[in-house]
């Protein structure tokens, strides 16, 4: 070979070469931007190699150079979720394959999201979901997050704040009461007809509107009911002499003497067609201790017989109206289910006439001076 071609040749070589190291520098280059994984080492090694290859070998450099050039542009690729269409996105999500409402609560880092709150803020009967339903989490701010409407307050957040205001009032109710010979109630959050007769019974003390309907936590009277220390004797009763107030809306006799209340007992008062009579400061006329049956009574007109396993006979009767009276009954329910009378509990029944100072009677009694009680019936139950 002459000298001029061997130094054309030489030369094309080197010219590769370089071209061949610059190509696998930029490489390297766009690696180590990329993935932030490749080490400063790296490129030398690969550089080196190509360079003692010869001139067959570039095409076989370029190739992992487009491979990796593929790979970085993959590893950068994010994919966009588009914004839910509805009022506020925040508040509100959509329901993926296999979620549940618990799942969906625990995402969420605010104590008021639980399955029962999901379920009144969305206005659903049971946990049932579906895939891409919609469901508001943000609970009970008012609206409806999903079209933006106002909303009422969420029901399960109410009745979580009802059942603590009840056990609250429930306590204080006891607190007041049972000084007086009322039972004493469970203390358990839930407000049922026990409850809701004493609330009327305060209500009717305390000067308020009378009926047996919860008290709304934090309202007014209720607060006028967690001020009262001592329960005080109703408004408009007797205020000389002893008395006995039968309140037919709560289901509650009360006594006392001139202003003085003494006890208040519940009561079971006359069913539909058999009311107990209102009146206002009759004298009860006639007291029976029926001594000959170990206090009970054996009315020849009432308690029907089909009443007898529930209601017994009638207890140390007091009557005050013909032939109604106040007497102990083995049943004594929150709503009225006598026949014309007042039921008591046989021991309360007992306070009532050790009080009235008759525990000691021989006999049956027809003194009103000795009986010296007026009682006053005021009230209507609706059945409704």
């Amino acid at each position: 070979m002459s000298p001029r071609r061997l130094s054309i040749f030489v030369g094309a070589a080197l010219m590769l070469a370089a071209c061949a190291d610059v190509t696998v520098s930029g490489t390297d280059q766009t690696l180590e931007t990329a993935s932030e994984a490749a080490t400063t080492d790296a490129p030398a090694d690969t550089t080196d190699e190509p360079a003692t290859s010869g001139p067959d070998e570039p095409t076989t450099t370029d190739e992992p150079a487009g491979t990796d050039e593929t790979t970085s542009t993959t590893s950068s690729t994010t994919t966009t979720v588009p914004a839910l269409e509805v009022y506020d996105p925040e508040c509100v999500v959509q329901v993926r394959p296999g979620d549940s409402l618990g799942r969906i609560a625990d995402a969420r880092d605010d104590e008021l999201v639980t399955p029962a709150t999901i379920r009144g803020e969305n206005g659903l009967v049971d946990d049932l979901i579906v895939p891409d339903q919609l469901l508001d989490v943000c609970i009970d701010n008012g609206l409806d997050d999903i079209t933006g409407e106002q909303l009422d307050r969420n029901p399960a957040i109410v009745q979580a704040e009802t059942a603590e205001a009840v056990v609250v009032q429930q306590a204080k109710l006891n607190e007041l009461f049972t000084p007086l010979g009322f039972p004493e109630m469970p203390v358990d959050g839930v407000s049922g007809s026990v409850t809701r007769r004493s609330l009327c019974a305060s209500r009717l003390a305390l000067g308020l509107p009378v009926d047996r309907s919860d008290m709304e936590p934090g309202s007014p009277e209720m607060e006028l009911l967690m001020a009262t220390t001592v329960l005080p004797t109703p408004p408009n009763v007797a205020t000389d002499g002893r008395w006995i107030f039968i309140d037919l809306t709560c289901q509650v006799l009360i006594t006392g003497e001139g202003p003085n209340l003494v006890n208040v007992f519940p009561t079971s008062t006359g069913e539909f067609e058999y009311e107990t009579r209102l009146q206002e400061r009759t004298r009860a006329f006639r007291f029976d201790p029926a001594l000959d049956n170990d206090g009970w009574h054996d009315s020849t007109d009432f308690p029907v017989e089909v009443d007898n396993p529930l209601n017994g006979n009638m207890y140390k009767p007091l009557y005050f109206d013909g032939g109604q009276a106040i007497h102990g009954a083995n049943n004594v329910p929150t709503s009225p289910q006598s026949k014309g009378c007042a039921r008591l509990r046989p021991s309360h029944q007992d306070q009532l006439i050790a009080w009235l100072g008759l525990a000691d009677a021989a006999g049956p009694t027809n003194s009103k001076d000795r009986i010296n009680a007026t009682v006053t019936v005021r009230g209507d139950y609706d059945l409704g």
